[in-house]
């Protein structure tokens, strides 16, 4: 790493930046020069330096406050303090603000070499020890994102083959399915995992900002432009940028992406100059894309551009064979977050999980069991099936199907009005109907808890919340039998 680094001097005297820019350069290192703690900053997030030697003392700027706004925006780079007045509270300062070193001027040029080869050692170790702990935990952590199903198994083999490429990948699949988390393992399986992986949510930004978000503006480009302002593009140099819910990216904007993809490079708004980049591009859509580009939504060239290589994960439903491990690692998760001790989901809600459809994939089920964690209690959940079931029912019924105890209307909504009409004169008041409502419902609850808990009593009075003895009376009045057809 050393021999490759680049160092950025700061100084406001253009004559010692010089100097120091030779005896760098001499060293084995790249170097630039900025005169201004400003256009330090912004050279900072242009060229991203693995070491910055900075001058404490400048004009517009000095450099505690260029440090302390580089800690404060978290810029990845060690700093080396530079003073000709060597004062025992500016040193502190320094140090307290997360200096690497300190030099006083005039330095002798093997002092700076020792120094600076110093730092430049520790950020090493620092990131190797890094890198291992990350290694570590993606052994781990890739049991869990590809789990022991076929179709992820079939997807890591494309990862595998790809990732340490440069091509741009598309990955498809519907919300809550984990594709920012194969994106992550992509860029964590390339020669530019030592890179910024920069994200993106194309979604959450109005298209007015979209634009200033990823290609950055000048100064004055529009109201409120009062610094130049680099874009998620150039951050994502020479690293990763994922692009996700790309589907989102108006028209509009879809060709300045085009020509990123193609050349490159862009004009940041406001600018007459292009900025050239090397960014991976990895972009992720829950939308049918081709179904885009057909209504004119979507430009076919910048689809064709993204879909070289095509990743389409399945949905929860389609690998429910991984929902044990899931669960698992989401208990161990969440146990750690909260400080938590809950051992296991039982074999009953479990089972729950087993038969559910999982419209929200693993986010959902990764919700679920954040919520038993925290409350130490899976009755809530229990509880929230028994609701979507409800729904899931009014639904069927809705579209033509009966249940027992109720029919139809004209307008297709359910009723336990009809039931009543039949066979009786009309003379009912609405208490009556009321009552008689609640006991219907009453008996296909408990008929529907008792099912899914494999005709437990004992489990279905803890979720209904009654006692045990209170919930035989119920199955008694409601003559609830376990081999009726109901």
């Amino acid at each position: 790493m050393p021999e490759e680094a680049t160092i950025l001097v700061i100084d406001d005297e253009l004559e010692i930046g010089n100097y120091l820019k030779t005896l760098i350069t001499q060293f084995g290192y790249r170097s630039e020069i900025a005169t201004s703690g400003k256009d330090g900053l912004q050279t900072i997030q242009r060229i991203r330096p693995e070491l910055v030697i900075l001058d404490v003392v400048m004009p517009d700027m000095d450099g505690l406050e260029v440090l302390k706004q580089i800690q404060e925006e978290k810029m990845d780079t060690s700093v080396i303090m530079l003073s000709g007045h060597r004062q025992t509270s500016t040193v502190v300062g320094a140090m307290k603000l997360g200096a690497a070193d300190f030099l006083n001027k005039p330095f002798d040029p093997e002092e700076l070499q020792f120094t600076i080869s110093k730092v430049l050692e520790r950020r090493n170790l620092i990131s190797e020890v890094q890198r291992l702990k990350k290694q570590v935990s993606e052994q781990n952590g890739n049991q869990i994102l590809f789990g022991n199903s076929e179709k992820m198994g079939a997807i890591k083999e494309i990862i595998e083959q790809v990732a340490d490429t440069d091509i741009t990948i598309l990955i498809r699949g519907e919300s809550g399915t984990g594709k920012g988390l194969i994106a992550r393992f992509i860029y964590m399986n390339s020669s530019r995992r030592d890179r910024h992986f920069v994200n993106v949510n194309c979604a959450a930004l109005p298209a007015e900002l979209l634009e200033s978000e990823l290609f950055g503006y000048e100064r004055g480009a529009f109201t409120g432009a009062h610094k130049k302002k680099p874009g998620k593009f150039e951050f994502a140099n020479h690293g990763t940028i994922f692009l996700d819910e790309i589907g989102e990216i108006p028209p509009a904007l879809q060709a300045k992406l085009l020509q990123v993809l193609q050349d490159g490079e862009f004009a940041p708004l406001g600018s007459e100059q292009d900025v050239r980049v090397d960014a991976r591009v990895i972009a992720a859509s829950n939308r049918d894309l081709e179904a885009e580009v057909a209504r004119g939504k979507f430009r076919e060239d910048l689809y064709f551009r993204l879909n070289v290589v095509n990743i389409t994960v399945p949905p929860l439903r389609e690998r429910m064979e991984e929902i044990p491990i899931l669960t698992e690692h989401f208990l161990q998760k969440y146990n750690r977050k909260y400080n938590k001790d809950y051992k296991k989901i039982s074999k009953e809600t479990m089972g729950l999980f087993m038969q559910y459809n999982w419209p929200g994939n693993v986010r959902e089920l990764e919700n679920m069991i954040k919520r038993v964690v925290v409350l130490e209690s899976e009755k809530p959940i229990a509880t929230e099936f028994l609701l979507k079931e409800e729904d899931k029912v009014r639904s069927e019924r809705k579209n033509g199907s009966s249940g027992s105890g109720g029919n139809m209307t004209a307008s297709g909504e359910f009723s336990f009005i009809d039931p009543l009409l039949e066979g009786k004169d009309h003379n009912f008041t609405l208490r009556e109907i009321s009552k008689e409502a609640s006991k219907r419902a009453e008996k296909e609850l408990i008929e529907k808890i008792l099912r899914q808990t494999n005709w437990s009593r004992k489990k279905t009075a803890e979720i209904l919340q009654v006692s045990y003895k209170a919930l035989l009376y119920k199955i008694k009045e409601n003559k609830i039998d376990k081999f009726s057809d109901f």
